[in-house]
């Protein structure tokens, strides 16, 4: 925190950035109705006194009840689309503005007759909603497919870690796709010289091969030397490995190779890049993070204590860079199909694919601090918490991880 900054103010400007003020406006207006107002609405109150308009039809009781669940929907999408900037909100949101225009115009000629009263009436209340419609339409440069590429935004370099393979992979293509030229680092050397090759040709971009072990103490410092003289843009941590099974039947140096590649190396890598992004004013510094840091997760507990160290690490980032043009992103994906499953020696189940995920984060970098990929992994890593004592949720995920990890492990 900035020194004398109020906590309070500093959030609700973070929280109100980069949109104008009739959008924030929106916003906290869909908030209250998501939240306060359609709850209140649908559960307590009576039911003879419920009415719901939809394009200028007067619904009533029960009906009305049923007719209100979509105006929630409505506003609770409204709500996260604001927040996170999705351009969707632009289209959603004039759609069904412009029906509400439109039911002001039919309902008031219905409730007047076909009269210079009933026209005028309709008239006066459907002009706010279809100007506020049109406004919606035209509003897209304030959403994400509007954002300048991650070259234009952060710089020409960027420097991607586990490259070799899954996330890393998908992240270095996204990242060349954009514009910038890409550091890959890992230990296959192989895997990256195809890589290289692949984004040369492609996007005609340039790139860099480091083999490098970045579970060593040594690594982190190497793939630090082998950028200088190079102004990186996007720091992406990305290089992490899971262990699956029991803490007491796990190798140490394994454990130890853990900590080190999923803690200390984006620390030490962060420390090195990050000096040269404040002096320049701007840049990004990605984080692999996983739903895993956000709960206890027995037969995976030193992995799921270094995923909450990368988000804790990150969100604390995100608030001491906030004014300095750096911006800090804790992705935290759950299962995906990378290596990662065999790598952890888990059981092979379903999961997203990276491309999924690495979209996600290209479009959530600079507009939030942390970003769940898949509606149904936000739903257990932060609906738990809400409901249940962390205890319990510990017992709970026990018997999740079960399934998930071989006999002899558990």
């Amino acid at each position: 925190m900035p020194p004398g900054g109020a906590p309070m103010r500093d959030w609700l400007r973070d929280l109100f950035r980069d949109r104008p003020i009739w959008i924030n406006a929106l916003m906290i207006f869909s908030s209250y109705m998501a939240f306060i107002y359609m709850p209140w609405d649908i559960f307590w109150k009576p039911v003879a006194e419920d009415k719901e308009v939809w394009f200028g039809i007067m619904f009533s009781g029960w009906w009305a009840k049923l007719t209100a669940i979509p105006h929630w929907f409505v506003y609770a999408a409204a709500v996260h689309g604001f927040r996170r900037h999705r351009s969707w909100i632009c289209t959603w949101g004039a759609l069904y503005t412009a029906q509400i225009s439109l039911g002001m115009l039919i309902w008031n000629i219905g409730y007047f007759g076909f009269s210079l009263t009933g026209w005028f009436v309709g008239i006066v209340g459907a002009v706010p909603f279809a100007l506020l419609s049109l406004a919606l339409a035209d509003a897209r440069d304030h959403f994400t497919d509007a954002r300048k590429p991650m070259r234009a935004r952060y710089g020409e370099w960027a420097v991607v870690t586990g490259a070799s393979a899954g996330l890393g992979v998908e992240f270095a293509r996204a990242l060349a796709r954009e514009g910038m030229s890409c550091v890959l680092a890992a230990r296959r050397e192989d895997r990256l010289t195809d890589l290289a090759e692949e984004l040369e040709k492609r996007h005609r971009v340039e790139t860099r091969v480091v083999r490098v072990d970045l579970s060593t103490i040594e690594g982190p410092e190497a793939l630090a030397a082998a950028c200088e003289g190079l102004e990186v843009g996007v720091l992406v941590n990305n290089a992490g490995f899971g262990y699956s099974g029991r803490f007491d039947k796990q190798d140490t140096s394994r454990l130890r190779d853990l900590v080190m590649l999923n803690c200390v190396a984006p620390t030490v890598l962060t420390s090195k890049i990050l000096p040269g992004m404040k002096e320049r004013e701007r840049g990004a510094i990605i984080m692999t993070g996983s739903v895993a840091g956000r709960q206890p997760l027995p037969l995976h507990t030193v992995y799921a204590a270094t995923k909450s160290f990368d988000q804790v690490f990150g969100e604390s980032l995100y608030v001491e860079l906030r004014d300095a043009g750096v911006d800090v992103l804790v992705l935290e994906p759950g299962s995906t199909e990378t290596e990662f499953q065999e790598v952890a020696g888990e059981i092979p189940h379903s999961g997203q694919s990276a491309a999924q995920v690495v979209e996600l984060a290209m479009v959530s970098v600079g507009q939030q601090p942390t970003v769940i990929s898949g509606w149904l992994n936000w739903a257990r890593a932060m609906l738990p918490a809400r409901i249940a004592p962390r205890s319990l949720i510990a017992y709970v995920a026990h018997g999740y991880m079960k399934d998930q990890t071989p006999p002899e492990m558990r």
